[in-house]
């Protein structure tokens, strides 16, 4: 049986958000960890993602929305594990030289965001219209990640505001990452 862990971003996702979805409706699918909400500290949720990956030797399939595409890559370049692949939906860009403003809130801790390849298959959902990236930054993520890159159209961030429920092509395609790689 394949272990589906569903990776959250910086927020709390509305109960119809895709991701809620597929966690209430299929016991498959478990949080990794349940969402916290802000502040998202990269380290911290890197090291949920390692509990809940080193709770058991079945290779998991990584399922991340917006920051959490951050996390999946923080721990890949941090850990190894049993993961088998990852579906990096609409990761938010963060340029390798923003600093906040003195007088920002900021509820987003990071250093870099890492740019080296991902030790395992991933597909990354871009959209032609997020908020929070460009088509050009997904497209430069897909290449350092070594991602497939998957264009969503304009779908907005692929969330609950964007008018993103139960999202059956996201979960065909999370669902294709199970199966062997055709030649």
């Amino acid at each position: 049986m394949t272990r589906w862990l569903v990776v959250p971003g910086r927020g709390v996702p509305f109960p119809d958000h895709w991701s809620r979805r597929w966690v209430r409706d299929h016991p498959e699918f478990q949080w990794a960890p349940e969402p916290p909400g802000p502040p998202y500290v990269a380290a911290d949720r890197a090291a949920a993602l390692r509990a809940a990956i080193s709770a058991d030797d079945e290779p998991a399939i990584l399922v991340a929305h917006s920051a959490g595409c951050l996390t999946v890559a923080v721990w890949a370049s941090q850990h190894v594990g049993p993961v088998r692949a990852a579906l990096l939906v609409t990761p938010p860009y963060l340029d390798p030289d923003w600093t906040p403003d003195p007088h920002e809130t900021v509820d987003v801790f990071i250093d870099q965001v890492p740019r080296e390849p991902l030790p395992f298959r991933s597909i990354l959902v871009a959209s032609r219209n997020d908020p929070h990236a460009t088509f050009a930054q997904f497209e430069a993520y897909a290449r350092d990640w070594g991602s497939e890159l998957f264009d969503a159209g304009a779908v907005g961030h692929l969330d609950s505001k964007t008018g993103f429920g139960a999202w059956p092509d996201g979960e065909r395609l999370a669902r294709s990452l199970a199966q062997p790689v055709q030649p």
